[in-house]
């Protein structure tokens, strides 16, 4: 599906980028495109990117924060020197790999909401 949009996308551009036929075709060609943009099927499936997006955003800081504090824990625990390094090293690793499912979680998500609009987008401009 993405490659027939981006051959479309490319030779839309390629035309109006070389037509003789000038301005008024590119506003025409521009006219096309805002009213696919602007159906609301594709404007929810934009509002979900978005919102995905932004989640994602918040979502590492949190985890970044979270994985401090764990390390922090570790370390000011009661034992020996190399036991506080093994606690720091072996929570310091834990949250490595909770962040990294979160960030692989996240862009499953935001893909699958990117896939979604494009369809939507497909859909709306072959109706």
């Amino acid at each position: 599906m993405r490659g027939k949009i981006g051959i479309v996308v490319g030779l839309a551009a390629g035309y109006v980028l070389g037509s003789r036929a000038g301005r008024e075709r590119y506003e025409q060609i521009k006219a096309a495109y805002l009213k696919v943009w602007n159906t609301a099927p594709v404007q929810k499936q934009v509002t979900k990117v978005k919102d995905a997006t932004k989640s994602a955003a918040f979502a590492l800081p949190s985890a970044l924060w979270d994985g401090a504090l764990k390390v922090t824990k570790a370390v000011s625990k009661n034992g020996t020197p190399g036991q506080k390094l093994d606690a720091a090293i072996k929570a310091g690793q834990d949250s490595a790999d909770d962040i990294t499912r979160g960030a692989e979680t996240t862009a499953s998500e935001v893909k699958k909401a990117a896939d979604k609009a494009i369809a939507d987008a497909e859909q709306a401009a072959g109706a």
